[in-house]
């Protein structure tokens, strides 16, 4: 939302926190999106939480793959002229060594519920294209990361630990699995990708949104850990670990950057810097 304004768009904001509009219940999207007669809609709403979705598939797969399909009908009937419907990098699941890095193109293979959820919320704006013609440009989003973020994702539940034991005293910094390599960019270059792609991207089309390269999660808790004011160790912790890990996740960013023009420019040190600073002031550090 900050972005879209600093580029001057007059922006109206659903939210469930603030407005108690569900993507779920249909009647009061739809008659909150109709009364906004956007121009633009971008789909972020949904369940994000990977893990979590292990523990409530059903609730998961309600707020994606559901929510998605009531926002895409909101949208047409307001005559949206453009909707960018945002997904997950997780749809492509488990791959080989020699598919990466993956384009748009590979095939899907969801391992997590959250995955599918969101195999299902693409199918679905790919069907309101070629069935109704809504101009839906998909997204599929690779990792994202910055200040701002909740605890419910690794890199800001680490930089939470740290800044917890900074202001208590401790030493442990609890984590799950520390092997899985990611594709990880700032999510301030990430909000200028999905707004470029509402003004270039193709309808109809899918764009990965990721930097190209992939860091472990191992690599991400060191270096927040060299930030660190006082001395921590990583502890492995099993309530963290997930039934299921896929175990690298790199993209291909070459549609996006040849529709677009878009390039990363925020370096993970900085990103990390930035999110361990928001948890620190959080914290009241």
């Amino acid at each position: 939302v900050r972005h879209l304004e600093q580029q001057g768009d007059d922006v109206v904001e659903l939210e469930r926190r603030d407005d108690g509009i569900d993507i779920a219940d249909a009647d009061a999207l739809t008659e909150a999106v109709v009364a906004a007669k956007p121009e633009a809609v971008y789909h972020l709403a949904g369940a994000a939480d990977v893990g979590g979705s292990w523990a409530e598939p059903r609730e998961t797969f309600l707020a994606n793959a559901l929510g998605t399909l009531n926002v895409l009908e909101a949208s047409r009937q307001a005559g949206a002229e453009r909707v960018l419907a945002v997904t997950s990098a997780d749809v492509y699941g488990r791959v080989t060594s020699d598919e990466l890095p993956l384009g748009e193109d590979r095939p899907l293979r969801p391992v997590s519920p959250y995955a599918a959820s969101k195999v299902a919320a693409d199918a679905l704006a790919q069907q309101a294209w070629l069935g109704h013609r809504l101009p839906v440009i998909r997204v599929r989003a690779f990792n994202h990361l910055g200040p701002g973020q909740s605890d419910r994702f690794v890199a800001p539940s680490l930089a939470a630990r740290i800044a917890r034991n900074e202001r208590d005293g401790g030493d442990e910094v609890p984590i799950g699995n520390m092997t899985p390599r990611r594709d990880v960019t700032d999510v301030r270059d990430v909000v200028r990708a999905y707004r470029l792609l509402m003004e270039a991207g193709e309808p109809g089309a899918v764009y990965n949104v990721c930097r190209g390269s992939a860091v472990s999660v191992q690599q991400i808790a060191e270096a927040l850990l060299a930030m660190a004011t006082r001395p921590m160790r990583l502890v492995s912790d099993p309530a963290l670990q997930r039934p299921v890990d896929i175990p690298v996740l790199v993209g291909d960013n070459t549609a996006l950057r040849a529709a677009t023009g878009w390039e990363a420019t925020i370096p993970l040190d900085q990103t990390l810097s930035d999110v361990l600073a928001d948890w620190r002031a959080r914290l009241g550090c």
